[in-house]
């Protein structure tokens, strides 16, 4: 797809990223990109901007963006320290595997090394946390390209990609690249493709799974999407559930199987499974904590998850199955056999139904000002449907963890892999466009 050709550099690159799918930016206004605040004044009717009050949080907004939407989450930072700030936010997108392009600013291209003011090594900076993708222009008719490239790879790796746009580029009359050597010519749009393993690997994976007798589940942030599949495979199993912290809203919480998080601020039915079970299958997480898993003689093991770069990094796995949590299990069920023993299952509800008892006796204790395991407990009866819920680090990610109940339809997350402080805010959008479950 070509864009059309008219206005600025900065114009362009607005309009190419609409081309994606791009329906706002996070960002902060600084010298450095006048000339895109410029151009999204320009397009203010078909992108918009929503002003945070510190680049860290446009780029932590832009990764919850990622984590309710699916979508590609964009944010802008000013040249020298208006990009600094972005780099924790950049970090927690990377460690929770969300795609985000970051748009950056930086001094005019005369004026670089020759230590001039914010002038700053933006491509060493952000090599580490952009490793897939960071560029700066160094001529109009990259724009293109580099646009392509850094949603195209930000999407397909789930990570994050870095665009740097010197000040005296954004002005710049737009340019296509010609049609000679040496020039690129990119296309817009990507699709994700259906990811299943082999048929083969299923069947291996469905024999450990059938001939286990006490089988415990851990689902993640990579199970969001495979609810129902995830809880039809836990019935023929006869197995209970355990969540990771990213994965708490990927299975309902209330359900009498479900044993809720798991590690240092997890549940005792959670731990009481995994050190009593003789199969754990995993599915979309890459949960850190080896030791709340099985000893590695106790348990066969099975996992699931879309990136071949997590597969058997915490648990010394039986059969490892590479593609999407939904698909998969929908492969995976028709292979695997009712179990007619529940005494497994039977165990894991009772130990689960005193868990809920013992935790509302300890909402429900006295505490001077105020007991704030109550204040995460009182409002799960209360929550709204479909609402989407955010929690910051520290204390507050106990009780999130623990008595904070999740029901079907509701969107929850926090930072997992950073576990940064400063995501406990949800703004609200000035104008509303089509998100699933709403903001």
């Amino acid at each position: 797809m070509s864009c059309t050709l008219s206005g600025n550099v900065s114009d362009f690159l607005v309009r190419r990223l609409s081309e994606w799918g791009v329906k706002r930016i996070f960002g902060y206004p600084g010298d450095g990109i006048n000339g895109i605040m410029g151009a999204l004044n320009r397009t203010s009717r078909t992108m918009d901007f929503v002003q945070v009050r510190h680049e860290e949080m446009a780029a932590f907004v832009a990764c919850a963006h990622a984590k309710f939407t699916g979508e590609a989450g964009v944010c802008l930072a000013t040249s020298g320290p208006g990009a600094i700030h972005l780099l924790n936010g950049l970090y927690d997108a990377k460690l929770d595997h969300q795609p985000v392009v970051a748009i950056v600013g930086q001094q005019r291209r005369a004026a670089l090394g020759g230590d001039y003011q914010q002038e700053v090594d933006l491509v060493s900076l952000f090599k580490d946390v952009a490793h897939e993708y960071v560029h700066m222009i160094a001529t109009p008719a990259q724009m293109r390209h580099m646009v392509d490239r850094a949603m195209r790879i930000a999407q397909a790796e789930r990570n994050v990609c870095c665009i740097i746009v010197p000040n005296d580029i954004q002005q710049m009359d737009a340019e296509e690249p010609p049609r000679e050597h040496g020039t690129i010519h990119f296309g817009a749009g990507y699709q994700a493709p259906r990811i299943v393993p082999r048929a083969e690997d299923l069947q291996r994976a469905a024999e450990a799974l059938n001939a286990g007798k006490k089988v415990a589940m851990l689902v993640g942030a990579g199970a969001l999407n495979a609810a129902a599949e995830g809880l039809e495979v836990a019935d023929l199993l006869g197995a209970g559930i355990a969540k990771a912290l990213l994965g708490k809203a990927a299975i309902p919480d209330g359900i009498p199987f479900v044993t809720g998080s798991i590690r240092l601020l997890g549940t005792k039915p959670s731990y009481d499974m995994m050190m009593d079970c003789d199969t754990l299958l995993m599915v979309g997480s890459s949960f850190p904590y080896s030791e709340f898993l099985p000893d590695e003689d106790q348990a066969r093991g099975v996992q699931i998850d879309i990136n071949g770069r997590m597969i058997g990094i915490r648990y010394p796995m039986e059969v490892n199955l590479i593609g999407d949590s939904a698909e998969t299990l929908k492969l995976l069920i028709p292979l695997l056999l009712r179990k007619e023993d529940r005494s497994s299952r039977d165990r894991i509800e009772k130990h689960v139904a005193k868990w809920r008892e013992t935790l509302r006796e300890r909402a429900m204790g006295p505490a001077n000002p105020i007991n704030p395991q109550r204040i995460l407990w009182e409002p799960s009866p209360r929550l709204p449907d479909n609402c989407i819920l955010t929690c910051d680090s520290g204390s507050s990610a106990n009780w999130y963890a623990r008595d904070l109940q999740i029901c079907q339809g509701m969107m929850a997350s926090l930072s997992g892999g950073l576990a940064t402080m400063g995501l406990g805010v949800l703004m609200r959008l000035r104008r509303s466009s089509p998100i699933p479950n709403g903001w």
